[in-house]
């Protein structure tokens, strides 16, 4: 009896002690803002979290499954096969620009982001969803309503979230590429310190 208690209390111990230290598995679902677009790809800012995690000593493995050009439909139709084959325990929810600047609707797009949501709770992940803000093209109220959409599928969702990738320099065109569109290398850095001080409270190590 006292041998089976004693067996049962290791086994317990050992279950405890691999959640503790199990590997963080941090998925970025992104498109171009998160793939290193226009630059050398060891730049871009999830590489640089990479590095950071390794010098902080954090166990988490980073896997990049951005595409330049996705969009949230795009992201719907992709992000089980993603989960699936990675099962991460932090994803970082990155999509609704290209949805933006196509004048897309609004409110297909927050169908979208919700649904991708769901699915990463449903397979026990936490989310990050990061936002953004476009310019007027298609008229401030459009704009305004789909810079706040993100906000409130934040809400909706009890999720982690950053307004935009682009805090501190969104209006400062020496920090983006010749396209005024997307960051340049300088950014990176700024980019990683915006979704660090969002991620680090995330991660179980």
């Amino acid at each position: 009896m006292i041998k089976t208690k004693s067996l049962l209390l290791c086994v317990l111990f050992f279950l405890v002690c691999s959640k503790i230290n199990a590997d963080d598995r941090i998925m970025i679902f992104g498109d171009s803002l998160s793939s290193a677009y226009g630059i050398d790809r060891h730049d871009g800012w999830v590489e640089l979290l990479r590095k950071k995690l390794k010098e902080k000593k954090i166990k988490a493995k980073v896997i990049n499954k951005s595409i330049s050009g996705e969009t949230t439909a795009g992201g719907v139709r992709r992000i089980e096969k993603a989960l699936e084959s990675i099962n991460p325990t932090v994803v970082i929810l990155e999509l609704g620009a290209n949805d933006g600047l196509r004048g897309l609707s609004i409110k297909t797009m927050m169908f979208n982001l919700r649904k991708m949501v769901e699915k990463i709770k449903q397979k026990g992940g936490k989310c990050l969803l990061v936002g953004i803000r476009i310019p007027p093209n298609y008229g401030p109220v459009y704009a305004e309503n789909f810079s706040n959409a993100f906000s409130l599928i934040a809400s909706e969702t009890n999720s982690n979230y950053i307004p935009t990738l682009l805090v501190g320099f969104e209006t400062d065109p020496s920090f983006f590429l010749s396209d005024q569109i997307h960051p340049n290398e300088a950014a990176q850095k700024i980019i990683l310190a915006t979704v660090w001080d969002a991620l680090s409270v995330m991660l179980t190590n």
